[in-house]
């Protein structure tokens, strides 16, 4: 990607989305936006059990819980199944080593359009999640080398899983956005923003947290 190309990405995408489950706000204002396996690493989680959650489908949320620490929720992965990637998976990945890339990376989308797809999906319409709101432009600028764009949902394989490998996720600087630019409306020419790692100095980025059930704002949890 071309240095006017990104600038044309973030006028178009300014901010940032990402659902976190109910009630994680003050865990996130604490110890930052985490992936999973960053979260897991902070509340020392090993063995069978941090495989189950790290390189497993996880088909519910998963507790997790530390004596000084207190309890994180990590969140489920309803949409995607070992059956789907199966079909899809490139470049001989198995299902556990995309489980295993999707844990190392906090996701946001780049538009509230994909925001509401995912907050009124069939396993989430229901429920209410904080939401956050984030500056997209300061964010890529202090984590440009950790930041990875995909072209689709990585995290999904219903209703129709579509074909990924060790080229889905790539840096700023490899994403082809002139391919994308010419077969995609703005806000589409990159559908995910990822974080390997994930953002411990998440505060300065967030410019509203936000409560939702589905496409609806039920409490404002914080504005800057």
């Amino acid at each position: 990607m071309k240095k006017e190309e990104l600038e044309e990405l973030l006028r178009d995408c300014p901010v940032l989305y990402h659902m976190a489950e109910l009630g994680s706000w003050p865990s996130i204002q604490r110890h930052g936006l985490l992936s999973t396996s960053a979260l897991l690493d902070l509340f020392a989680v090993s063995g069978s059990r941090r495989t189950a959650i790290e390189a497993r489908r996880r088909p519910e949320n998963v507790a997790v819980e530390h004596p000084k620490l207190g309890r994180a929720v990590i969140r489920d992965q309803k949409p995607m199944d070992d059956a789907g990637l199966l079909r899809c998976l490139q470049d001989g990945l198995t299902p556990e080593d995309w489980y295993k890339l999707l844990n190392d990376r906090v996701f946001m989308w780049l538009t509230r359009d994909r925001l509401h797809r995912l907050l009124t999906a069939r396993p989430y319409r229901t429920l209410e999640h904080d939401v956050l709101e984030l500056d997209a432009a300061p964010l890529v600028a202090a984590h440009w080398a950790q930041i990875t764009l995909s072209p689709i949902n990585s995290g999904a394989t219903k209703p129709f899983p579509r074909d990924r490998g060790k080229d889905t996720f790539l840096s700023i600087a490899d994403y082809p956005y002139a391919h994308w630019r010419g077969k995609r409306k703005a806000g589409e020419r990159a559908v995910e923003l990822a974080v390997t790692g994930g953002i411990p100095d998440v505060g300065p980025f967030v410019r509203r947290v936000i409560r939702m059930r589905g496409e609806e704002i039920v409490t404002v949890l914080y504005s800057r």
